[in-house]
């Protein structure tokens, strides 16, 4: 596949071994830091808004169009990544307008970008391609990208990451069994999981959903996968059974945290000080350990997390629970 590429995160992000984790289950627990790709554009967002925007610029657009929720980390790094291009930017979001901006809605707005509230149920596609085409009557061209770049094109980001593991792993001494990454859109999982496929590796790519079910999420990714094949001229079969995500730890529902989720969020920064977010990492990084308590990731000798940031879409209700466990 051969695509435009915008250069943006800070790359290569480190990888880090967690210490008091990885001691007391007996298995090295890694954490790969792309909560460090950047400030207003951290996580795992940027790597695949360098595709999208890259593709959006080769065809002369000067107009992006996106949609997320209210706390969306992908709507905020896509607010910054137009101001810093010098793109207009119209964002979706599924949501009521809030009473207080705060975390990542604030900052979207902070970026200068023109905010749509459609209901948290509404026709999102529909709602971009209206947006798309009142842009279009005013002389400009969007390009409309998907909630969290998940698409064949955004998916990229996170195929070049599995190379930059695999160069990572030669220089540590050592091999991964599993990847393990939240999964909120697709996107990040299917790109994990075309490299490892592609580049012929053996990898577990392991997800855990913050929203929809297993079989949704399944499908989403194959739909994914089936689209970047095709951009390489290739028909591929899908080994469904090899997509491994997990939903039981979506608690109760996305963006919502249970005392029980933000204890165990405090709990780690006390142990490693490392700080999740309650909507994305908090979660997958909690099933993560659950299925090692469980002994379900006993085959596992080295456990590789992706951190994909977060910690801007903190709500004053998520850190005023917290306060409760300092």
């Amino acid at each position: 596949m051969e695509d435009n590429r915008i250069l943006i995160a800070n790359l290569p992000t480190p990888i880090e071994r967690l210490n008091n984790l990885s001691d007391k289950y007996a298995m090295g627990i890694y954490l790969k830091r792309d909560d460090f790709t950047g400030s207003e554009v951290s996580g795992n967002k940027v790597r695949k808004l360098e595709f999208s925007i890259g593709h959006a610029l080769e065809k002369g657009c000067d107009t992006i169009i996106t949609a997320g929720a209210i706390q969306s980390n992908h709507c905020r790094a896509t607010a910054a990544l137009c101001a810093k291009l010098g793109l207009n930017c119209e964002l979706i979001i599924k949501g009521e307008r809030p009473d207080d901006f705060e975390g990542n809605i604030f900052l979207s707005k902070m970026l200068g970008a023109n905010i749509h509230y459609i209901a948290s149920d509404g026709p999102v596609d529909e709602k971009m391609e209206k947006v798309k085409k009142e842009i279009e009557l005013k002389d400009k061209k969007g390009y409309i990208i998907p909630i969290g770049a998940s698409n064949a094109v955004g998916s990229l980001g996170y195929a070049e990451n599995m190379k930059e593991i695999i160069k990572q792993e030669k220089e540590l001494g050592l091999e991964f069994d599993a990847i393990v990454v939240t999964v909120g859109s697709g996107g990040t999982y299917a790109g994990l999981w075309y490299a490892n496929r592609k580049l012929e590796k053996e990898k577990d790519i392991v997800g855990f959903s913050v929203s929809d079910s297993t079989e949704e999420f399944t499908l989403d990714v194959k739909d994914i996968l089936i689209d970047m094949y095709k951009r390489d001229g290739i028909k591929e079969k899908i080994d469904e059974n090899r997509i491994i995500i997990k939903d039981e730890y979506i608690g109760d529902g996305y963006a919502l945290s249970r005392e029980e989720e933000i204890r165990f969020i405090c709990d780690i920064a006390k142990s490693e000080g490392l700080v999740f977010d309650p909507v994305y990492t908090g979660k997958a990084f909690r099933g993560m350990i659950s299925e090692i308590e469980n002994g379900n990731f006993n085959e596992y000798k080295n456990i590789l997390f992706i951190h994909t940031g977060g910690l801007l879409g903190w709500t004053s209700e998520q850190r005023n629970m917290a306060m409760k466990f300092k």
